[in-house]
Formats: C-alpha cells, structure tokens, sequence
C-alpha cells in the first residue's frame, strides 16, 4: 500500500522547471535510512544504506554489481516573470508545454525573492469586451496571456509585492484524495507521482538491498519539462547499466475507445514500447510481462506517437541503458488539474519491485543482449 501523504505533499510542492528546491525537501523527508546527495541543478541522487552517496564517486571496488537507476523528473510546468508592465500586469514565459488555451481565467503562485507566495490570476478578457469576431477566435499566444497579482502600478508590484522580472510561479492547486474511489486530484502528477514511485520502490527494497543482484540509484531529475536537461546530467553521473524511468503518463481513455486507449485510469502501469524519445528494449519489456502475469499486476501496453520521456537521455548514455518506462495514467497532465488512481501507483510500485527482485545475472545479461553473441 503505497503512502498517500507523499504525493500529497510532493504535488503541494512549488517546483517549476529550475526552482525544484521544495520539491527536493520532501524527497529528503520521505527517503529516511537511503543516503542522499543533491547538486547545483537540484538533481538529487538516493542509494541504499551503505552503499556510496554517488556511484560516479565511487571506486571501481564499490561498483562489483551493476548499477540499476530508478528516474523521475522532479519538475511541474509553470510560469516565469518576463516583465513587468506600467499597469502592473506581469507578462510571464511558460516553463514546460502547456496549450494556452487552458491558461486564462486561472489561479497561480508566484515566489518572490523574499521566498513569499503571492496569489495572482492568469487574465482574460470577460465576454462584455470581447468582439463578435474574438468570440469565435479561440487562439492565443502567451503575450496574450498576462498575470494579475492585484496591484494597479509597476511600483507597486516591484515595491510593495517585492516581484522581479524572473521569479517563478505555478499553478495554484491543492492536493486531495477521495479514499472511496480511490482517485488522487492536484497539480504535477507529471511526474511528482514518478518521485512517489521512487521512494516507495527504494523503502520496499532497502531491507533486502545487500541480497540483490543490482546496485539501485534512485535519480530524481530537474528540468525534464525544459528538454530532459537534468537526466542528462544524472545519466552521467549514476552511469546505469540498466533503469527504470517512471512517468505521469498522459491518460487518454476520454479520447480513444476501449480497444484503442492505451493509458486507461485503473488499468494498471503503462508499459511503453516506443515515443519520440526512443524505442524499448524488447527483452526487457518480455520480462515486465513475464512478472505481471506471474504476480498478477495489472498493466497495459503503449506505442505512442508523440511525447518524450528521460529514457530517451538515458537510453543513450555510455554503452547503451535498456530502460522499461513504466507510466502511471494522469489525466489532464500540462494542465492546472489532474487526476490519477492510487491502484495504478500500486502496480507500478509493484512491478518495478518484482523487477528488481527478479534479477540474476543470466537475466541481466539476457537484457544486456550480451548472450547474443555468446
């Protein structure tokens, strides 16, 4: 039973692309006995007790099992302060994709230098202003788009509200859990609920850690919503022989029929063949079907045409990284709003455990492909 009060806080979090650094202190919180180490771009890195807080840093006797490293990306979408105009309107930049045209009319936080939160508005335009031709216009470009924290002058906002050109912001959500259903609703699902899935896999194995036939490095990356930048760091300095990226996976059971929908809401984890990021590792993929039919965790099969995950950084460091993405369908993900299923977070836990577990070095080699030329 995974722990409902770690994504409550990791999804309360203030963390935009770049400003991780509260998202980094409840992963502190929950990862109590595993050794951590952060650095200067908010990547944090957790090993198991007595193992090296970095591998990179390790020597070569440290390393004797190979390394198996546990990603998600710690970052949410949001907004940066561009500009501050004479009327007190802040013009802002987003920090990751969002459609905008889901942005008008919206609550957001923005963190000042002083570290306080002020609550603004995302504009629109009431219909009483708007021409019959911008009725039936519904583009938007983020010039458009401006935030309203209630000041009515540039002096005010800059004296009073302390708020610099650069100073962050986010969506302004709170988190909660309908314990009946069993649905999880709040903000950066994508992919607080992957660090969630982290820590859970890390606690559920650190009793049996010595036993295990891998090193396991939890990797909680920054700036994925920017280009996948902080795996590419972390990628280098874990150096995996094998991993397992978790994702917030976009659910699309209210756009396709059943049949079609490959991200389904208490479907069980999403298994991903292919994105635009890179293509699995069929053998590895073999193996995670192998274990959901043994255990009985329920999963479901993806090829996706669009979208990206750390595995495409991942996958290409050093000799090549199999990696399994395991994804827990969100709905509405890049929006303010979004909603997953406690059961899916349990399979994924699940599956990622039994898939440590299972390891030996015939296997490990087998999804290396190094038996192929044998």
């Amino acid at each position: 039973m995974v722990n409902i009060k770690i994504i409550e806080e990791l999804s309360n979090a203030f963390g935009p692309s770049g400003f991780e650094e509260d998202v980094v202190k409840v992963i502190q919180k929950y990862c109590q006995g595993l050794n951590l180490k952060n650095d200067a771009m908010h990547n944090v890195y957790a090993t198991m007790p007595g193992a090296p807080a970095l591998y990179a840093d390790a020597p070569a006797e440290k390393r004797r099992k190979p390394v198996f490293m546990l990603d998600a990306h710690s970052d949410e979408c949001g907004f940066m302060v561009q500009n501050i105009e004479d009327n007190g309107l802040l013009s802002v930049i987003t920090l990751g994709g969002f459609h905008l045209t889901n942005l008008p009319a919206h609550s957001v936080i923005l963190r000042n230098g002083r570290g306080e939160l002020i609550h603004g508005f995302t504009t629109s335009k009431p219909v009483h202003f708007l021409t019959a031709a911008q009725k039936q216009d519904n583009s938007l470009t983020i010039e458009e788009i401006k935030v309203d924290v209630g000041a009515s002058s540039r002096q005010e906002v800059i004296e009073d509200y302390g708020i610099a050109v650069g100073d962050p912001m986010m969506p302004d959500v709170t988190f909660t859990y309908d314990e009946k259903h069993g649905i999880c609703s709040g903000k950066a699902f994508d992919n607080r609920v992957g660090c969630m899935c982290i820590i859970e896999t890390m606690q559920a194995l650190k009793a049996e850690s010595q036993n295990l036939a891998v090193d396991v490095v939890g990797a909680f990356a920054s700036q994925e919503e920017l280009g996948m930048r902080g795996a590419t760091v972390t990628a280098q300095q874990v150096k995996p022989d094998l991993a397992i990226v978790f994702e917030g996976s976009p659910a699309d059971d209210f756009y396709f029929r059943t049949g079609v929908a490959q991200s389904c809401l208490k479907s069980g984890t999403q298994i991903r063949h292919m994105d635009n990021s890179y293509v699995a590792n069929p053998v590895f993929i073999e193996y995670a079907h192998e274990l959901g039919k043994k255990y009985g965790i329920k999963y479901q099969d993806a090829v996706r045409r669009g979208g990206s995950t750390n595995a495409g950084k991942i996958s290409l460091t050093h000799q090549a990284v199999p990696v399994l993405v395991l994804g827990i369908p969100c709905r509405y993900v890049h929006t303010h709003y979004n909603y997953c299923a406690k059961a899916d977070i349990e399979a994924t836990v699940r599956m990622a455990t039994e898939v440590i577990r299972g390891l030996d070095e015939g296997r490990i080699q087998h999804i290396l492909r190094q038996d192929i030329l044998a």
